[in-house]
């Protein structure tokens, strides 16, 4: 009985709505497997929760910029949850069905799993009620998407009590994501890219200024997530995977020691 759990941003904004509508609903179509916990007080949270049936948190730990703390959320996730297994999603994040497979293929303990996400423009909420709701995403996937970049991570799966030590970082900002694969790497825990087995959907959205461009690196809470994080940790990403999830199975990713050596040459040159 996995977990997953979430902090919403206000839903007053129309494109946020139906964005995050669409990720949370999606959630729901997992099956009764899976548990969702919302965590947060903005506009909108307690509504929703209320119309799908699903726990909300509404205590969370904020920074002076009244962010959420992701440390707070995922200390109120952890002590809320019955499951072995937490999973940390942005609120914008469809997961497909077969996420639920992948829990046979993971180890019982002491791994942590994401994956690349798809970016794809979804203006319009999603008909679920639609059996073929799935299929015809993955067609528009397939047209219109793209594949982000290894260093951009918008979900975690992880045993409950892995990343108990997690800092202060504001949700929502840089630098938190690739100190979470550094930390896998420096405990020797089993990073597991799970891109080739479930196509997940970042649904596109715009940012306020102070949190795109130049900005977002060097934006207040930006630089008080990079404070949290050794220097090298910021170049860490899922080319750094111990293991590849297909749909045969775990393989060792080999190509992991291209990334090392790629580091390794950045440090050297600088």
């Amino acid at each position: 009985m996995p977990t997953i759990f979430t902090i919403p941003k206000p839903f007053t904004d129309q494109k946020i709505n139906i964005i995050q509508t669409n990720a949370i609903t999606s959630w729901t179509k997992l099956g009764g497997n899976f548990k969702i916990i919302l965590i947060g007080n903005e506009d909108g949270v307690a509504e929703i929760a209320q119309k799908l049936g699903i726990r909300q948190i509404k205590e969370v730990k904020t920074n002076e910029f009244n962010t959420p703390l992701l440390s707070s959320a995922f200390s109120l996730a952890r002590a809320a949850a019955q499951s072995d297994i937490l999973i940390y999603a942005n609120s914008d994040i469809i997961f497909p069905n077969n996420l639920s497979e992948i829990f046979k293929y993971l180890p019982k303990n002491n791994f942590l799993a994401a994956g690349r996400r798809w970016d794809l423009a979804i203006n319009e909420f999603i008909n679920f009620s639609n059996p073929k709701w799935e299929e015809e995403l993955k067609i528009k996937i397939k047209k219109d998407g793209r594949l982000h970049s290894p260093a951009g991570m918008d979900y975690y799966i992880f045993p409950r009590d892995l990343l108990a030590n997690l800092p202060d970082f504001a949700v929502g900002r840089v630098g938190w994501d690739n100190w979470v694969i550094h930390e896998a790497k420096r405990k020797k825990i089993s990073l597991i890219d799970i891109t080739a087995f479930s196509q997940v959907i970042h649904q596109n959205h715009d940012y306020p200024a102070f949190n795109k461009g130049a900005a977002r690196k060097t934006n207040p809470e930006a630089k008080k997530n990079s404070s949290f994080s050794q220097s090298i940790s910021a170049i860490y990403n899922l080319e750094d995977a111990d293991y590849i999830l297909t749909d045969k199975g775990l393989k060792r990713n080999h190509g992991r020691w291209f990334s090392f050596f790629k580091r390794y040459i950045k440090y050297k040159l600088n």
